[in-house]
């Protein structure tokens, strides 16, 4: 018996249908006697019937009906999202439910992009944490970063997207204020980048915080482009001296260091993955665009969770309320995104900006005794 026990394995190794053979052999030696059969070659009944009503050939393991096995067309759509979007299994699975509003498990994307061989594209980060502040010292709205982001940017939208923009004629340009110690966002947008937005911007955020009660010292940190101080030390010192009559000082950084800018360029990533890429081609004017803006901006302050330093997977609003001095009102994070350029057409038209086109002169601040026109202008004091 041992010797046929032993055969027995030896030939389902090498030919497996042999082996069958084998089987049904010692089954008809038995006068198809299934346990004696099974007792001699040393193997489970099951596998003698299999043997005995079954061909000699190995089936397929795959089973013929799944029950929970995903259709061919979804599976079709998140093959074509994921080699439009680059993203793994668990942004993806995210990104369809935004998009489509398909909730389908992480575990179902992840095999139906394993059976496909379709890879998500590699981000080169650097391991380590930069601790550009000490977070915890840090009170709500004391420092910024601030910078802008080209939406028609064609490594990071797929090219029908980046079409339907151009076609719709919506805004192409978005300007991010972001608090440090909160992550707390202030956005605006509009259709060119030059220094007249960049001061009218910063300005609009100032004022708003001011009327919010913010007493603190700002700091905004901010790069050298163009639509800011273009590395120029005496446009720097020129903005500088204006707006230290509100209490704020703007603080370029050097050449190259970008790192410095990390949260806020953190945000532009998100603005793709999570605004962008879902809800773009579904907007068909200027007037949607905001209001699908203002939406994400809100999602970002009051319920979107957060896991950088300080954060610990909490809301930018849950944080503030943390550390909030009862002094401000917490309606600030309730920043209304704006379209820059309709917001300098309303200052040129009530007369508090002069010059020509995209020109600012210091009128605003020289000539007007004090912020309260304005002030009354923005937020109906």
């Amino acid at each position: 018996m041992e010797l046929n026990i032993n055969l027995y394995h030896e030939l389902r190794k090498a030919n497996p249908a042999k082996a069958r053979e084998l089987v049904r052999k010692v089954l008809n030696q038995n006068g198809g006697n299934v346990s004696k059969t099974a007792r001699i070659l040393g193997i489970d009944r099951k596998t003698v019937r299999r043997a005995r009503d079954g061909t000699l050939e190995d089936l397929p393991r795959r089973p013929k009906n799944p029950g929970n096995k995903l259709d061919t067309e979804f599976e079709t759509l998140l093959i074509r999202e994921a080699k439009e979007t680059g993203f793994g299994y668990r942004r993806l699975s995210k990104h369809v439910y935004r998009k489509y509003g398909l909730l389908i498990s992480e575990n179902t994307v992840k095999a139906v992009l394993r059976r496909n061989k379709v890879r998500g594209k590699r981000v080169k980060v650097r391991r380590g944490s930069r601790r550009l502040y000490n977070y915890e010292a840090l009170l709500p709205f004391e420092r910024f970063q601030l910078d802008t982001k080209h939406i028609l940017d064609k490594s990071t939208l797929p090219e029908r997207i980046y079409n339907h923009i151009k076609e719709k004629g919506l805004p192409i340009y978005e300007w991010n204020l972001v608090d440090v110690a909160t992550r707390i966002r202030f956005t605006a947008y509009s259709y060119s980048l030059n220094s007249t937005y960049g001061y009218l911007f910063i300005l609009f955020c100032i004022l708003w915080l001011r009327a919010h009660n913010v007493r603190t010292k700002i700091e905004i940190r901010l790069d050298n482009g163009s639509e800011f101080c273009s590395g120029s030390e005496k446009k720097l010192k020129e903005w500088n001296c204006r707006f230290w009559g509100l209490g704020c000082r703007l603080n370029p950084i050097p050449p190259g260091a970008k790192h410095l800018q990390a949260i806020v360029e953190n945000t532009h990533r998100r603005d793709d993955e999570e605004f962008f890429l879902p809800f773009m081609e579904k907007i068909t004017s200027t007037y949607q665009f905001l209001m699908r803006a203002q939406e994400w901006q809100d999602t970002w302050n009051f319920y979107r969770p957060h896991f950088g330093i300080g954060m610990n997977g909490r809301t930018p609003f849950e944080v503030l309320r943390s550390k909030w001095d009862r002094l401000f009102n917490l309606n600030v994070a309730c920043f209304p995104v704006v379209l820059l350029d309709d917001l300098f057409m309303a200052c040129t038209r009530l007369g508090l900006i002069g010059g020509g086109e995209y020109v600012l002169t210091p009128y605003l601040f020289w000539q007007v005794k004090s912020t309260v026109p304005l002030l009354g202008f923005v937020f109906g004091l």
